[in-house]
């Protein structure tokens, strides 16, 4: 991990943002352009291309999930209904604050009400890793605003085959149709619909650097959630720290690719040549260890701040996908966070546990969106649907007002509507 003294924050802010350079962006415009034309047909080449997948049937059979379920154990099935329940009742908190709504102004009678979509398609990450856990949590915020058509899709391996357990959450969640496709393909296909797979209404889900781009240029024909991958973690801590606990937590940060952005934000030297040991002692130990070396030496980076309120500035404006916050009055600290995707709050609050079961979602924006939106939710999977009725007493009312209006902006035909009916 490189080490620098903080004395310009953009600076900071620029060499940490990825940079998705012209000719990744035309590959991945080539692939969507290849599936829109020919549809299963070039699904099935990139699926051998780049993941060495013989698949038959895209459409994942019933027997297979059945199949699936004798090839997992109790425990982790308890496991998924256990985050499936918690992500649940978080959801469910938020949506019972919704209400419909409706108003009367003048003869102006108005109505607002909150009602599901028709469609999503949730990304499931695969290759290098498997994810379960992001079934449960694309899934069931979908779930519970109602939903109707659930769709999910996955990289299969080589032998045609969706990891066994993330079947089982999909089954589980209550996923309508799983399809093994990845990729920048996968994203075509929900956007555009192939003769196997039927379009979808909105795109969810995390991914590489070909999902995050494919889910960017394809933002003008369906909708997304949000910019969700590579993966982020920053990390605040002062001088009260556990270096062994801060470098753990990096580690599981850095295991998920070599993209990952790993970051601690610190004002304590002992604390940064500390981590620095521990990250040196255990990454010659673990698994998964060439991918948290590379994620490291692209990307990690430890910043050296002078003072508690250069920290805070530093990650507000960096606005990573989590932050921890491990200080010695972190409940402080996180009360001038404004720009984070999610917030974690003392040294008992890893960000991997926040991946699992602490009924907070996973899905959450990375390359500086914290600035503007936080996790996946039950309102990613509502609209809010508003109904007018205006009576004639209510356009005399107005039309004076209307008339200057339409006149300043140069379209006088817009008051010739509201005065032919007067």
């Amino acid at each position: 991990m490189r080490t620098i003294n903080v004395k310009d924050i953009d600076s900071v802010i620029e060499s940490l943002r990825p940079k998705v350079d012209d000719k990744l962006r035309g590959r991945v415009a080539s692939i969507i352009s290849d599936v829109r034309r020919r549809k299963d047909a070039a699904l099935r080449e990139y699926e051998k291309k780049f993941g060495n997948a013989r698949v038959g049937s895209f459409k994942v059979a019933a027997d297979e999930i059945r199949a699936a379920y004798r090839q997992v154990s109790k425990e982790q099935v308890g496991a998924i209904r256990l985050a499936k329940k918690r992500l649940e009742r978080s959801e469910n908190l938020i949506k019972r604050q919704l209400g419909n709504t409706s108003l009367i102004i003048d003869g102006i009678r108005m109505t607002k009400k909150f009602s599901p979509l028709d469609s999503v398609g949730c990304y499931i990450p695969g290759g290098r890793a498997r994810y379960p856990s992001t079934v449960v949590m694309s899934v069931v915020p979908a779930k519970v605003a109602g939903v109707k058509r659930i769709v999910a899709v996955s990289p299969a391996g080589e032998k045609g085959e969706v990891d066994p357990l993330t079947l089982v959450a999909g089954d589980i969640c209550g996923v309508n149709e799983f399809y093994k496709i990845g990729g920048a393909q996968a994203i075509a296909a929900l956007a555009y619909g192939t003769q196997s797979v039927k379009r979808v209404d909105k795109i969810v889900g995390p991914g590489g650097v070909f999902v995050t781009v494919a889910k960017s240029i394809l933002s003008d024909v369906v909708a997304i959630d949000m910019i969700a991958g590579p993966t982020e973690l920053a990390i605040i801590a002062d001088s009260s720290a556990d270096p062994d606990l801060v470098a753990v937590d990096l580690i599981s940060q850095a295991e998920h690719s070599g993209d990952t952005m790993c970051c601690l934000i610190t004002n304590s030297n002992l604390v940064k040549e500390g981590v620095l040991e521990s990250i040196r002692k255990r990454t010659g130990l673990i698994k998964r260890s060439e991918i948290v070396k590379e994620s490291f030496r692209k990307n990690g980076l430890i910043a050296v701040c002078k003072t508690e309120s250069q920290m805070s500035d530093l990650a507000n404006r960096l606005a990573p996908e989590h932050l921890e916050i491990i200080t010695r009055n972190p409940r402080k600290i996180a009360a001038g966070i404004r720009s984070a995707g999610l917030v974690l709050v003392g040294p008992n609050t890893p960000s991997s546990a926040s991946d699992y079961l602490l009924g907070s979602n996973h899905v959450l924006p990375t390359s500086g969106f914290g600035r503007t939106r936080g996790s996946l939710g039950v309102l990613d999977f509502l609209k809010l649907h508003t109904t007018i009725e205006a009576s004639r007493g209510s356009l005399e009312m107005i039309s004076p007002y209307m008339k200057a209006l339409a006149n300043a902006e140069g379209l006088p035909n817009h008051y010739e509507a509201v005065r032919s009916r007067i």
